[in-house]
C-alpha cells in the first residue's frame, strides 16, 4: 500500500499556520469521511431491513459504491487499490441482486455492525477530540494575551508568577490535547480503508455462505478475489499497529520535555542569542490603531523572506508582505508599558510597526535579524558567513585595528582640510604621511556618547533666557541663513561621538567610526536620533524635524576633518576643533548615518568651504559662482549629474533646499 499522509507530532507544541493548514486538511477529510460513511450506512441498513425490496437496496448499495471514487477525498493519496476494490464488489452485488433473499442475523454480523462501530467509535472520537482540541487552544490564547499585558515597569512577582503558570498549564493542555487529535487523524488514515473494505468482504462471504445456489456459482471466483483483499486488510491492520505504537511512543518522548518550553521566556537573566541570523519566524504582537488614543494587540506569526517581512494569520494557507525591510532601521522603544517592544522605521525615518516579543531571547534575535537584513546581506553569495564576519568584526572593538582602507583619490569631497592648498582653482592635495596608530588618533578608553544630541524640549528648557526661540522654531539664525550662498538639508542620524587625539589625517574618522559601531553591537544600542543636518556657509546646524528648532551647531571653520565610509556609503563622520575656556583647544569626533551617501554631504561641506575661501577674493567668488549651478533665488545647488570625474549624483527626495 502506498505511504499515508500524516500529521507531524513534533510539530504539535510550536503550532504554526503551516501545522493549522495541514489540519485543516485532515479536517476536512475527516468531514467527507463521515458524510460518505453516513451514506454507505444508510444503503447497508436499506439492505438489511428491505427483506422485500432486495433487489432495489442492492442496486443503491452498488451505486453508493461506486460513488467512493467521486468524494474528492482531500487526502485521496493510497485510495485507488480501495477504489478498485469497491468497484469489483458493485459489479459482484449487481449479479447478487437477484439471489437475494433474507439476510438478517448474516448481514446484521458481517455487514452493518463494523460501519456502525467505526461511525459511532473512530469518528466520533475524533470529533469530541476536535472540540477538546478548540477549547484548548482558545484557553491558551486567551491566557497569552494575559501575559502580554503583564506591566514592565511595575511587576507584581506573585501576579507574574500566577500568569505564567497559567500559561504554563494552558499550553500543556493544548499540546496534550493536540497530541492526542492528530493521533486520532492518523490513525483514521487506516481506519477508513478497513471500515470501508471490512463491512463489503463480510458481505460478500455472507452472500457465498448463505446461498447455496450461489455457492457454485461465485466460489472459485470469489475466493481468488477475497483472498488478496483479506490480506490486504490485515496489512493494512498491521500498519495501524505499527503507526499506533510509534505514535505513542513519539507522544511519550514529547510529553517528557524540559518544563522551560511551556514556560515563556524562562531564560531571561542569560539567554542565548544568535546574531548572525539572516532569516527568523515566529509569534508576535502586533500593534493596531482602533482609534485615535486607543489600540489593540493582535498575536500573529511572522516570518522574513529576503528581504520582506511576512504576516501569516493562524489557518491561512500563506503569508502576506507588512514590511520591506531594505534599509530600514529598528530600535527599541517603550511602548504602553509593555517589556521587549521593538520598532521598525522606515528608509526615509518615518515611523513603521510597532511590534512585541514574546521573551528577551526573541526580542533580541528579532532585532539582530532584521539589522542583518535591512543591510542587504541576503543578497550575497554566502550570506551567514557575512553575518558571521560582521558581527565579529563588530566584537573587536578593545583590539585596535587598521583603518578600513585608502579612499580612492579621485574623491574630492573626503579630504584633510588643513593638507590642501588653493592653486589655480584647484584643490591639490600634499604628499601623504605616514599611517599613524590607532592609540595616536584616539585614547584607549576614551568614552563615547550615544546621545549628545539633546530632545528640542530639553534644548529649550536648557537654553531659556539666552538664546531666543519663537513657538515657529524660528530663531535669530534666521537672517544669517537668508544670507547664506549655500544652504543645503540632508536627513541624518546620530550614532556616537568621542573626544579625539589629532586631525591631521581621515584616519581618526575612520577609527571613530569603527569604535562607535562596535560598542553600539556590544552593547546593543539600536536606539537613534534622527535630524535634518543644514549646511550652510557658516555653519553645520542639527535642526529637529518635528518641531524645526535647532539642537546644536558646529561653525565650519572649526570643521577640520570629514569623511564618508569607505564600505557603508550612507556612513559620514567630521572632526570639530573648538577651544575651551581655559584656551584650551579640545577635538571631538561626530559620527553620523545618513539616509543618502554619505559623500554629498561631504561635498556639500567642501563647497562651503570652498565659497568661504572665494568670498575673500570678488574676482574668485564671481568665477566660481558662474562655472557652479544656482538656484532661482542665486544660491548654489549640488550637481544633477554623476561625470567620470567623481561629481556627486543628483539630489534625492530625502535632501532639500531650505
Amino acid at each position: 500500500m502506498p505511504a499515508v499522509d500524516k500529521l507531524l507530532l513534533e510539530e504539535a507544541l510550536q503550532d504554526s499556520p503551516q501545522t493549522r493548514s495541514l489540519l485543516s486538511v485532515f479536517e476536512e477529510d475527516a468531514g467527507t469521511l463521515t458524510e460518505y460513511t453516513n451514506q454507505l450506512l444508510q444503503a447497508m441498513q436499506r439492505v438489511y431491513g428491505a427483506q422485500n425490496e432486495m433487489c432495489l437496496a442492492t442496486q443503491q448499495l452498488s451505486k453508493q459504491l461506486l460513488a467512493y471514487e467521486k468524494q474528492n477525498f482531500a487526502l485521496g493519496k493510497g485510495d485507488e487499490e480501495v477504489i478498485s476494490t469497491l468497484h469489483y464488489f458493485s459489479k459482484v452485488v449487481d449479479e447478487l441482486n437477484i439471489l437475494h433473499s433474507e439476510l438478517a442475523k448474516q448481514l446484521a454480523d458481517t455487514m452493518v455492525l463494523p460501519i456502525i462501530q467505526f461511525r459511532e467509535k473512530d469518528l466520533t472520537e475524533v470529533s469530541t477530540l476536535k472540540d477538546l482540541f478548540g477549547l484548548a487552544s482558545n484557553e491558551h490564547d486567551l491566557s497569552m494575551a494575559k501575559y502580554s499585558r503583564l506591566p514592565k515597569r511595575r511587576e507584581n512577582e506573585k501576579l507574574k508568577t500566577e500568569v505564567v503558570k497559567e500559561v504554563a498549564n494552558a499550553r500543556r493542555k493544548q499540546h496534550l490535547s493536540s497530541l492526542q487529535y492528530y493521533c486520532a487523524l492518523n490513525a483514521l488514515q487506516y481506519r477508513k480503508r478497513i471500515a470501508m473494505m471490512e463491512p463489503m468482504l463480510g458481505y460478500a462471504q455472507g452472500q457465498i455462505n448463505f446461498f447455496k445456489k450461489g455457492a457454485e456459482m461465485f466460489s472459485k471466483r470469489m475466493d481468488s478475489f477475497l483472498s488478496p483483499v483479506s490480506n490486504m486488510v490485515q496489512s493494512i491492520q498491521g500498519e495501524l499497529d505499527a503507526e499506533a505504537d510509534a505514535m505513542r511512543v513519539s507522544q511519550q518522548d514529547l510529553l517528557s520535555i524540559n518544563e522551560s518550553v511551556y514556560t515563556p521566556d524562562s531564560d531571561v537573566t542569560s539567554p542565548a542569542i544568535n546574531r548572525n541570523l539572516i532569516q527568523k519566524a515566529g509569534y508576535l504582537n502586533l500593534r493596531n490603531k482602533t482609534g485615535l488614543v486607543t489600540t489593540t494587540w493582535d498575536r500573529l506569526y511572522f516570518f522574513t523572506q529576503g528581504g520582506n517581512l511576512m504576516c501569516q494569520p493562524r489557518g491561512a494557507v500563506a503569508g502576506g508582505l507588512i514590511q520591506d525591510l531594505d534599509n530600514c532601521s529598528v530600535m527599541a522603544v517603550d511602548c504602553e508599558d509593555r517589556r521587549y517592544c521593538l520598532q521598525i522605521t522606515t528608509p526615509t525615518g518615518k515611523s513603521g510597526i510597532t511590534l512585541q516579543a514574546e521573551s528577551k531571547k526573541e526580542y533580541e534575535e528579532w532585532i539582530c535579524a532584521i539589522n542583518n537584513i535591512s543591510r542587504q546581506i541576503y543578497l550575497t553569495d554566502n550570506p551567514e558567513a557575512v553575518a558571521i564576519k560582521l558581527n565579529q568584526t563588530a566584537l573587536q572593538a578593545v583590539t585596535p585595528i587598521t583603518s578600513f582602507g585608502k579612499k580612492h583619490e579621485s574623491l574630492c569631497p573626503s579630504q584633510n582640510v588643513k593638507n590642501m592648498e588653493m592653486e589655480s582653482d584647484k584643490i591639490i592635495p600634499k604628499e601623504l604621511s605616514t599611517k599613524p596608530n590607532c592609540t595616536e588618533l584616539i585614547a584607549p578608553g576614551t568614552p563615547i556618547q550615544f546621545d549628545m544630541v539633546l530632545p528640542a524640549t530639553e534644548f529649550l528648557d536648557q537654553n531659556r533666557g539666552g538664546r531666543r526661540t519663537n513657538p515657529f522654531g524660528e530663531s535669530e539664525d534666521k537672517n544669517d541663513e537668508e544670507d547664506s550662498l549655500l544652504q543645503q538639508m540632508f536627513v541624518v542620524r546620530f550614532l556616537g561621538s568621542m573626544a579625539v587625539q589629532s586631525d591631521d589625517t581621515n584616519e581618526v574618522i575612520y577609527e571613530a567610526m569603527r569604535q562607535v559601531l562596535a560598542a553600539r553591537a556590544i552593547h546593543n544600542i539600536f536606539r537613534t536620533t534622527e535630524s535634518h543636518l543644514m549646511v550652510t556657509t557658516k555653519s553645520l546646524r542639527l535642526i529637529d524635524p518635528q518641531t524645526q528648532v535647532t539642537r546644536t551647531t558646529f561653525e565650519l571653520a572649526s570643521v577640520t576633518q570629514f569623511a564618508a565610509h569607505q564600505d557603508n556609503k550612507r556612513l559620514i563622520g567630521f572632526v570639530v576643533r573648538v577651544t575651551e575656556s581655559l584656551g584650551e583647544e579640545s577635538m571631538s569626533a561626530n559620527i553620523f548615518e545618513s539616509n543618502t551617501e554619505g559623500e554629498k554631504i561631504c561635498y556639500a561641506i567642501s563647497l562651503g568651504k570652498e565659497i568661504i575661501e572665494a568670498q575673500k577674493d570678488p574676482e574668485a567668488l564671481a568665477q566660481l559662482m558662474m562655472s557652479m549651478p544656482l538656484t532661482n533665488d542665486g544660491k548654489f545647488k549640488l550637481l544633477n549629474d554623476q561625470s567620470e570625474d567623481g561629481a556627486i549624483p543628483e539630489e534625492r527626495g530625502e535632501e532639500s533646499e531650505a
